[in-house]
């Protein structure tokens, strides 16, 4: 029975390559639905739009020498590794080189951090010129993925490194940094942040309007993730090319939070042709989940308070264990994240949807079915589940970031 469900499966998937008879993969057996899923998986580029390998590196103090060599090939720590990410079908993760908040007070603005950071992308994909290589175009994603190895494009979180000098646009460029987030949690020098209450520019600053043009100009993607609702709404006025959200999620599944976009904001998105990328924070998709395990910090702190000891004093572990054993943390699934792939697919289309996991930057709230790139083929499965054709699969996992990566490309050009 099984070899009949798996032969069933890749007569299916080649049917769908093949012809182009509608298949009802709703009917199928799950074991075949996916193996049809795995199939389309390692089939289809993958690429995600934010995957914070690079800061969690070097917060572990990451170097190139021998010994560490391995680190990105097979590691249990985190959520990505070369070996994980070829079994997941992950071709071109986004490398998200992220600056803090506290590095816009320094005199650089963390550009030594961001050049750091890059560096070490760099090292890794001349460390493993077999596993990895760099990419600034779709063209050379192509090129790697037919040989075999993964992409690394990179894209910089946090516009502050720009500094308040325009020329820095062109020189991160040149470093091959093809997206910038514009900011991260507070306001910038650039425009301001959902996380932050200041509205210090209501929307963008009048440099933030430069950055803008001069990212159009060069040929970088600019990332409305973080951004606060003004500031997007001032980009989309003066933008010559289709924007991304590299890694957020719709506010219709979290009320009130400003992080994730509005069904306006993504609507408005469509008009501009550009791209969202969902986010697979559980924080980011289900308000439930946060406020339940909210609420269990809340619980946590108030009984470790009446007995006078902090999280770090050696005699709350037994305590800290015991509660967690008996109130465990909730989770987001894989279905979630599908829900609102969903819904923008209703408010949107399908051309204007895409895949930003935020991997090793979410921490431990990651999603059932979902917990590291091995497992993009069981958001595949849930899709195909759905009704979703491998046609939309397609452009879900890569062909809608291509459209808007080389329309950038071709008004640079312009």
């Amino acid at each position: 029975m099984q070899s009949k469900n798996l032969m069933f499966a890749a007569l299916l998937f080649a049917a769908a390559c093949g012809t182009k008879e509608k298949i009802d993969y709703t009917a199928m057996p799950e074991e075949a639905l996916r193996k049809v899923a795995d199939s389309l998986a390692h089939a289809y580029i993958i690429t995600d739009g934010h995957v914070d390998l690079p800061y969690r590196l070097k917060v572990r103090n990451f170097r190139l020498e021998k010994e560490y060599l391995g680190i990105p090939i097979q590691t249990d720590d985190g959520d990505f590794d070369y070996e994980r990410a070829k079994k997941g079908g992950l071709d071109a993760p986004f490398m998200s080189i992220y600056i803090p908040s506290s590095y816009q007070l320094q005199p650089d603005m963390g550009k030594a951090l961001a050049d750091s950071l890059i560096d070490m992308i760099r090292g890794i994909a001349d460390a493993h010129p077999d596993k990895f290589g760099l990419a600034g175009t779709p063209a050379e994603v192509d090129a790697h993925f037919k040989a075999g190895r993964i992409a690394l494009p990179m894209g910089m979180e946090n516009g502050a490194p720009i500094g308040n000098d325009i020329a820095n646009v062109k020189y991160f460029y040149d470093r091959g940094i093809r997206y910038v987030t514009l900011t991260h949690g507070k306001d910038n020098q650039i425009c301001d942040s959902s996380y932050d209450t200041l509205n210090t520019w209501k929307g963008l600053s009048p440099f933030g309007e430069e950055v803008v043009r001069e990212m159009n100009r060069v040929g970088i993607m600019v990332d409305i993730s973080h951004v606060s609702d003004s500031t997007f709404y001032d980009v989309l006025k003066i933008t010559k090319a289709p924007v991304i959200a590299s890694h957020s999620s719709l506010r219709y599944f979290t009320p009130g939070w400003q992080r994730n976009m509005a069904d306006d904001m993504v609507k408005a998105l469509k008009g501009n042709g550009g791209v969202i990328q969902i986010n697979f924070g559980s924080t980011f998709l289900d308000s439930a989940v946060s406020k339940a395990n909210t609420e269990n910090r809340e619980k946590l702190q108030a009984l470790l308070k009446e007995k006078g000891l902090g999280f770090r004093d050696s005699l709350a572990k037994p305590i800290i264990d015991e509660f967690r054993k008996d109130n465990p943390s909730l989770f987001a699934d894989v279905k979630t994240v599908a829900d609102h792939i969903d819904r923008v697919v209703q408010l949107a289309g399908i051309d204007h949807v895409g895949i930003g996991s935020d991997y090793d930057g979410v921490g431990d709230s990651l999603p059932t079915g979902l917990k590291d790139v091995s497992q993009y083929p069981n958001l595949i499965y849930e899709l195909l589940r759905r009704g979703y054709s491998p046609e939309d699969i397609e452009k879900i996992c890569y062909k809608n970031v291509w459209r808007v990566w080389n329309k950038v490309i071709e008004v640079s050009g312009q």
